[in-house]
């Protein structure tokens, strides 16, 4: 499709490239450039099948595929509406939440459901690299971006964190990034950290924290991150909102 011409402007024809592939090209197009937003339906079958000639299998691969890629979401009675883009986050760096929503000209916020001094059980104190029972600070959050919910946290800080400055507050928290108030207030830097992802089924309190319809799958990622001594600082758990959001890493074949 050249620069400037609408996605109906110019016939398809047939040739190395299949015709539905020609329309599902058009319509990604369309959709990028902002043609077709966020919760606009794009046209049915029955409309490609008219502007292109093409029959009604045709018209349907080339919405089918889109629906593969992410782009649209095909229901009985509502047609191919077009959902928000997901935000790809790559594996191989540690950044905070403000800083991938930066990065996509998305406005981060938080809402910080809780805060609490708690003690360590065996499976944070591992994550930690602490004893058992030792205190550390429970944070509760959800994540957003322009306004939408894409994330639960549930971070665990080891005392290292909060020792000298003392804890947050939620103003602080719900108005900042977190690895923000541990540089800036508590002197601590993230240098590295290990990520563990995979896929679940949202229990009834996380769908309702996300605005998510059960059954939704959520990318649940259990990080610790550590400073510059490799020590622990922190070990949370994320529940990501799967049709918002993937992951990307690099492989090299040796």
């Amino acid at each position: 499709m050249l620069f400037g011409v609408m996605w109906y402007e110019t016939d398809i024809v047939e040739g190395r490239t299949p015709m539905w592939s020609q329309i599902a090209e058009r319509l990604r197009r369309a959709i990028e450039d902002g043609t077709f937003r966020p919760g606009q339906a794009l046209p049915g079958e029955a409309e490609l099948n008219r502007r292109f000639g093409v029959s009604r299998t045709t018209s349907r691969a080339a919405l089918d595929f889109l629906e593969a890629e992410g782009l649209i979401s095909r229901k009985s009675g509502r047609g191919s509406i077009v959902i928000e883009p997901r935000i790809e986050r790559p594996l191989n760096r540690l950044s905070s939440f403000s800083e991938d929503m930066a990065v996509r000209g998305l406005k981060p916020s938080y809402r910080t459901r809780s805060l609490r001094l708690a003690l360590a059980t065996q499976s944070v104190a591992t994550e930690l690299k602490i004893v058992v029972n030792s205190p550390v600070l429970e944070i509760d959050r959800i994540l957003l971006a322009d306004e939408s919910p894409m994330a639960t946290s549930l971070t665990y800080l080891a005392p290292v964190a909060f020792e000298r400055s003392g804890l947050p507050t939620i103003t602080a928290l719900d108005n900042g990034s977190l690895y923000g108030w541990l540089k800036e207030a508590a002197g601590v830097a993230l240098t590295g950290g290990h990520e563990r992802v995979e896929g679940s089924i949202a229990d009834a309190t996380t769908a309702k924290s996300l605005g998510l319809k059960q059954p939704a799958a959520v990318l649940v990622c259990h990080r610790t991150s550590w400073n510059s001594a490799r020590q622990p600082v922190e070990y949370v758990v994320l529940h990501y909102r799967a049709d918002r959001y993937s992951f990307q890493v690099g492989l090299a074949r040796s």
